[in-house]
């Protein structure tokens, strides 16, 4: 991945590189972010670990060409894992004209690896909502 988009090394730096990374509109550079494995949590609740649905999901949020605006509300670190609970938005007027509008308060599991970067071990960007069982 180019420096441009560097992987946190403190839990706390986790969010920055989200916003970069997702406001640079690259399924690539999402992507990087996520330890191999990982478990990225739908809109409908569903637990995706397929890399290929994962991108497949990010592509239907980075397609609106919107920026996300982000901030961490919390972040509690346990030696090599942190959770980062995240406030988070995408707004503004998407490509067929429509107003769009999502928020949400993520609740996310980052993991040190041996580099000295963290990524994310879930990605649960709906954290907060309670889910209906299907």
């Amino acid at each position: 991945m180019p420096e441009s988009f560097p992987l946190a090394t403190e839990p706390e730096g986790v969010v920055a590189s989200l916003i970069e990374r997702f406001n640079s509109g690259k399924v690539s550079a999402m992507m990087a972010q996520f330890e191999p494995g990982v478990v990225f949590v739908a809109r409908d609740g569903q637990s995706i670990t397929d890399p290929t649905e994962i991108a497949a999901q990010l592509q239907r949020d980075l397609s609106l060409g919107l920026p996300l605006k982000a901030k961490a509300r919390h972040v509690f670190v346990a030696g090599d894992i942190a959770q980062i609970v995240v406030d988070w938005s995408i707004e503004g007027t998407g490509p067929d004209g429509e107003h769009v509008h999502l928020e949400g308060s993520a609740s996310d599991v980052v993991r040190r690896g041996a580099d000295g970067r963290w990524r994310y071990l879930i990605d649960n960007a709906l954290g907060t909502i309670v889910r209906q069982p299907a």
